[in-house]
């Protein structure tokens, strides 16, 4: 092994303890998304103790931050990226709280061998990744367009090689009628549940004429209040997702008529937004996916035990957002030997236990290594841009 990667690697052994106490204070005081006051706090106060430039409430977004290192010499710039919002009544069951205290691990442990390779390192507190993902707006403001590259990695049953992901669109369609007495007078309503559920029904017919990669679901959110009064006002929620950001805006396109088909046949007016940010495709760097993989093999995990991507390529993402603007990866770290799945109570408190632990220190390493084989190698970083750029 390296002796520059030896070094990084006694710096993350060296505050492992301190890492782990991090993760076990996120994870055992769960906040939502946009309410990680005391998440973010011990993850930027972390990199402050370390010596990183910190700025917070980076874009206005309260719970975000960026971290800095720079070693005064020349090269890319290496962001590792943290997540540590929770889920609603399941708390952490997503293990957040490890890839907030992985991201921050990362980046101290490469800061200890930076001066041999030049360049600077990143870290990007990205709250919300659950709803509204701060990697969105991050993304528009041009935060990562001078990244060299990004890397998180996130927790699972099984090592898997970072794939793909799906774009997204979050749309909300609200329709106005006028209410009346459903028995006494109905032919003075202009009924609004009518219309949200001939829009599910143009969807249903919508979905045989799409690709297989297309997902179009929803709830119906508000559809009066009783069966005796015409309901003059009723609004449903829709995922609109797809392979790519052209075809799920085209496929949103379709919805939005689907929904104007509505209003106009039965006269209601229509009103739609985007309550949640919409997500482009990720988009893996096959160059940093491989390095990654192989430090794995060189730090003992077998090549047998590192899934190719098999059942991820349907999830959502912000870090897609990131992905199309610098070179991106997002490979899932084993951190339990049961077969627990995400967003579950049984994986949640797996997350919280010392092999959990354990891992993310090991994730911390696997991510500072394949940063450092980047920085320290030019031709390896001219490989990474070149795949991004196309060429």
């Amino acid at each position: 092994m390296h002796r520059t990667k030896t070094t990084l690697y006694d710096t993350i052994d060296r505050h492992s303890s301190s890492w782990k106490q991090i993760a076990l204070q996120i994870g055992s005081n769960p906040e939502l998304g946009s309410e990680e006051y005391r998440s973010s706090a011990l993850l930027a106060d972390e990199l402050q103790r370390h010596g990183f430039q910190v700025e917070r409430g980076t874009l206005g977004i309260q719970t975000a931050f960026i971290g800095i290192y720079d070693s005064g010499k020349p090269g890319p710039a290496a962001a590792f990226l943290c997540e540590y919002d929770a889920l609603p009544d399941l708390g952490h069951a997503c293990g957040h709280h490890l890839i907030g205290t992985m991201g921050i691990a990362a980046a101290i442990g490469l800061k200890s061998v930076i001066g041999d390779t030049g360049g600077s390192i990143r870290v990007y507190g990205t709250p919300a990744e659950e709803t509204k993902g701060a990697k969105v707006p991050m993304s528009e403001a041009g935060l990562f367009d001078d990244c060299g590259f990004a890397l998180m990695a996130h927790p699972y049953y099984v090592h898997e090689k970072s794939s793909s992901s799906l774009a997204l669109d979050a749309l909300q369609v609200q329709f106005y009628g006028r209410s009346a007495h459903a028995a006494a007078n109905p032919h003075q309503g202009i009924n609004a549940l009518d219309a949200v559920i001939q829009l599910f029904n143009s969807i249903n017919a919508l979905r045989q004429q799409t690709r297989s990669d297309a997902r179009i679901h929803g709830i119906i959110d508000h559809g009066g209040s009783a069966p005796n009064i015409i309901p003059d006002y009723a609004s449903a929620k829709f995922y609109i997702r797809s392979a790519n950001r052209a075809y799920t805006d085209e496929l949103t396109a379709k919805v939005m008529d689907c929904a104007r088909g509505a209003a106009m046949q039965t006269g209601c007016r229509l009103e739609t937004s985007n309550y949640e940010y919409s997500y482009d495709e990720l988009r893996t760097n096959e160059t940093l996916s491989g390095l990654y993989t192989a430090n794995l093999l060189e730090n003992g995990v077998a090549e047998e035990e590192i899934r190719s991507a098999a059942d991820h390529g349907s999830l959502s993402l912000d870090l897609g957002n990131v992905s199309l603007r610098c070179p991106s990866i997002h490979p899932y770290l084993k951190i339990t030997d049961e077969r627990y799945m995400l967003h579950t109570v049984e994986f949640r408190d797996a997350a919280m236990k010392e092999q959990a632990l354990e891992s993310m220190i090991f994730g911390a390493k696997m991510l500072a290594a394949t940063a450092y084989d980047v920085l320290a190698d030019p031709s390896l970083y001219e490989q990474v841009r070149s795949e991004f750029n196309g060429e």
